[in-house]
């Protein structure tokens, strides 16, 4: 199994195979003999069990069943899935389109209280407008090829950024200046979208700073993947092929940790408009 890009991913296999290992332990064969009853070679039995290789659900069964362990099977298999779901890639996410994604994660957005968000790429989700999400969602399903629904994603996405205006939610989001002249529509859309920044400054809920492109970053932070934390429990970055998702507890504090770095560098109140309203003057 090639290397995953987290340790959470990571550390969820090894626990997996830990467990593994300790039910054949158990009962008291060797990895030979587990193999021959589950009619596959020795190299295999090995590999799952140093976390080489991710073993399928009938693995799971079989290796459970082969150790008379048969009730533990339905914990690890619900683990194994759990390890899955850390890095997806995001073809399997947007398979049957983009609205389902948007709407799968909603409950995830009403139940957080404390969004930590920083944006190195586009405008965060739930600051974007239809247009800008319209443009972008349109070159994602290009991009990668998925069902095109780009209208009812977008609808979902704004009925998804309602949380911004409902509820016990605190946004404190981080966007880096470059951002801001990223051409994503045309130019009424970017102004609207650059618009749409000012008048969001202005919510109870926000606190929205912008990184200056200009800003010394020596001994402070470099630029990051796009991410963000959900209260103290969990961080989803974004890369180019996949969704991560971190929850490892040591992991989630290099991400907490480099969020707070990330706030050394950027401005707010009127020197975070003035770089807005810089970004619209260029459009003209």
């Amino acid at each position: 199994m090639p290397p995953f890009p987290t340790s959470s991913v990571q550390e969820a296999r090894a626990a997996l195979a830990a467990r593994l290992r300790e039910i054949r332990l158990n009962a008291g064969i060797t990895g030979k003999e587990l193999a021959q009853r589950c009619g596959w070679s020795v190299a295999k039995s090995s590999r799952i069990e140093n976390a080489h290789t991710a073993p399928s659900d009938a693995d799971i069964r079989a290796w459970c069943t082969a150790c008379d362990a048969d009730g533990q099977a339905a914990d690890l298999v619900a683990a194994n899935r759990q390890a899955d779901s850390l890095y997806v890639h995001w073809r399997r996410l947007q398979r049957t389109g983009l609205k389902n994604l948007q709407e799968a994660s909603t409950p995830l957005y009403e139940r957080t209280r404390q969004f930590r968000v920083y944006a190195s790429h586009v405008i965060p989700g739930y600051l974007q407008t239809p247009g800008y999400a319209t443009a972008l969602m349109g070159t994602i399903a290009g991009f990668r090829g998925t069902p095109d629904d780009v209208n009812q994603a977008v609808q979902a996405r704004i009925r998804r950024s309602r949380v911004i205006h409902e509820g016990d939610h605190r946004f404190a989001t981080l966007i880096e200046e470059n951002v801001l002249h990223h051409r994503i529509g045309d130019t009424e859309v970017m102004a609207g979208q650059l618009g749409h920044l000012l008048s969001s400054m202005t919510l109870p809920s926000m606190s929205l700073g912008i990184i200056p492109a200009q800003a010394p970053r020596e001994q402070i932070m470099w630029p990051l993947e796009q991410f963000t934390a959900f209260d103290d429990a969990r961080v989803n970055v974004e890369l180019l092929a996949a969704k991560v998702t971190v929850t490892a507890p040591g992991e989630l504090d290099i991400y907490l940790r480099a969020f707070t770095r990330l706030t050394e560098l950027a401005v707010y109140g009127a020197d975070a408009r003035a770089l807005i309203v810089k970004a619209i003057d260029a459009l003209s």
